[in-house]
């Protein structure tokens, strides 16, 4: 089953005191309460959007992670991918730090992070542009897409931790 949901709230702490309170760029956070799972605009909408859980400004060539306080449960045979929203890239060049996110479906309540997704952004703005994005504004979308493997893919290995866990094997 293809599903959003919000982190728990005890993860929601954790990133309350690791990310939100840590003097990288974040000027306000939403209370657990708050938060909101991400949703199609329209009926013809493919991304559902990402509603940011803090607010922040960017100065152009600035950076920040994102915590979206969301995770995503994906069927098998489906991945999401995260992009900026259309505006921001348009008006800002708003551009995600790995160029396109990537969530498997296996990354859904790993041992580290509960599947945690964040999305680590850029101010490419070539005209000194600041990116201002307020709590509660939707700044990304996800799109979930059916992938298909090789006819000969013989994987076996499982996935046990968050980010960049498959690589170290």
């Amino acid at each position: 089953m293809n599903k959003f949901e919000l982190i728990s709230e005890k993860e929601y702490e954790k990133t309350v005191a690791e990310e939100f309170k840590a003097k990288n760029g974040v000027l306000s956070y939403q209370n657990y309460d708050e938060l909101k799972v991400p949703r199609r605009a329209t009926q013809g909408s493919a991304g559902y959007d990402f509603i940011s859980p803090i607010s922040f400004k960017l100065k152009a060539g600035q950076t920040i992670k994102v915590p979206t306080c969301i995770k995503c449960s994906l069927s098998r045979g489906n991945v999401l991918m995260l992009f900026p929203r259309s505006s921001y890239g348009f008006k800002y060049r708003m551009q995600l730090d790995n160029t396109v996110g990537v969530v498997d479906q296996d990354y859904y309540n790993n041992e580290s992070n509960e599947g945690h997704i964040f999305i680590k952004i850029t101010n490419d703005s070539k005209s000194d542009k600041v990116l201002t994005v307020n709590k509660g504004d939707a700044f990304a979308q996800g799109i979930i897409m059916p992938f298909v493997i090789t006819d000969d893919d013989d994987v076996t290995a499982l996935r046990t931790g968050g980010i960049g866990s498959t690589s170290k094997s």
